[in-house]
């Protein structure tokens, strides 16, 4: 029996147990839960192991990459500078960063970037991964690539481009890179355990990942042994042409190893924050309100942040999504707490967000990579906040 260290609040018991049967029936390893309400942890739970191969255990300190909810702190970091009124949301982006208007793209407002509407999810030639790593060839190759479809008729989710698109607009208007911003304006004033861009120092404390692969190989399967539901999106995994296959395979080689260090160094806004639970919750908890003093964003800027950009089926991920500026919104696949809950996902299973209706901050990570509908612990975590606060 897994070892859950930690503490909770009087009325919060009911995470504690969920956060329990997530090791002992849903497969995690090592993983951390932290909630927030109104401003302070009333949840702040870790356990397992965090590196397999040598027994490491999970500390309150360990470490998480938490692929896409990385997301939601580059979003953050643009908002901020919107309200300073440095930035323009509507503004086209080559008004900042003149090189994006080859190709058709001067008019793109910089909301349709965060927002995933841009067209621009995939290159037509990727990049070595070095010259990823190294930023400014991608931004290049960014600024010189055509959209795949008409900009801002339809939305898809830019998995890997997003990040470098939103952060050289990030970097243009502020001076500084998206990391470093964040480590000096959020991460600094909140005492945030988190990172777009590692300090080697740091890398001790990273959890291994683990990946769980699937039962079934539905891509290896005849059409008709295939659900209906699925076939769609099965038929676009076989295909190496798809925006589905494309946009995640910006880099040559197009899988990235996220355990890799210089990958961890690097600075991927959309793909490679690594930190804590209790950070991320901390984070979200100062958007929808004040943190000892510290409020991220006022209160008509996070309105416009979280009103809906975007929704109906991504062109990408062949489902139903929605968006706010940079944003995901609550969906059937994703409820988070409430329908004015908003946060991201990360790749198997991490989530963070907020519910200013119910003054909740949520934020769980974990190493046990599990891809899929039938992967149920983040939203079995929520479910167990929401009955706590109703």
């Amino acid at each position: 029996m897994t070892t859950i260290d930690g503490e909770v609040a009087p009325g919060f018991e009911a995470v504690r147990e969920v956060f329990a049967a997530n090791f002992e029936r849903r497969g995690d390893i090592g993983a951390a839960v932290c909630v927030y309400r109104y401003g302070r942890p009333v949840v702040d739970l870790w356990g397992g192991t965090a590196d397999a191969e040598t027994g490491r255990p999970w500390t309150r300190d360990t470490l998480q990459l938490v692929y896409s909810a990385t997301k939601g702190a580059t979003a953050t970091v643009a908002h901020m500078l919107a309200e300073r009124g440095l930035l323009d949301l509507d503004a086209p982006v080559a008004e900042y960063w003149p090189e994006f208007a080859a190709n058709g793209k001067a008019d793109i407002p910089v909301r349709w970037l965060l927002s995933h509407r841009a067209g621009l999810v995939a290159l037509d030639r990727p990049l070595p991964l070095a010259d990823a790593l190294a930023w400014e060839p991608m931004a290049e190759a960014l600024a010189a690539q055509r959209p795949l479809w008409t900009s801002g008729a339809a939305h898809g989710y830019h998995g890997r481009t997003w990040g470098w698109l939103v952060g050289e607009v990030v970097r243009r208007v502020s001076g500084r890179t998206p990391g470093r911003f964040f480590a000096d304006e959020v991460a600094g004033p909140l005492g945030l355990d988190f990172f777009i861009g590692l300090p080697p120092g740091e890398r001790e404390r990273v959890s291994r990942m683990a990946y769980r692969q699937p039962a079934v190989d539905l891509t290896a399967l005849p059409v008709e042994s295939v659900p209906a539901e699925l076939r769609e999106q099965v038929a676009a995994w076989r295909d190496p042409n798809s925006l589905s296959n494309r946009a995640f395979a910006v880099t040559d080689p197009a899988a990235i190893d996220f355990d890799a260090p210089e990958v961890q160094a690097a600075e991927l806004p959309s793909s490679n924050g690594i930190g804590t639970a209790r950070a991320l919750a901390r984070m979200y908890a100062a958007l929808i309100g004040e943190v000892d003093g510290v409020r991220l964003l006022a209160p008509e800027t996070l309105a416009s942040a979280t009103g809906e950009q975007a929704r109906g089926e991504d062109r990408v991920m062949l489902l139903p999504s929605r968006f706010g500026t940079g944003y995901m919104l609550p969906t059937d696949g994703v409820p988070m707490t409430g329908p004015t809950a908003f946060g991201h996902t990360g790749r198997g299973g991490s989530l963070a967000f907020a519910d200013p209706a119910h003054g909740i901050a949520f934020g769980y990570v974990m190493n046990h990579i599990v891809s899929g509908p039938d992967d149920v612990r983040a939203a079995a975590l929520a479910e167990a906040v929401r009955r706590s606060v109703v």
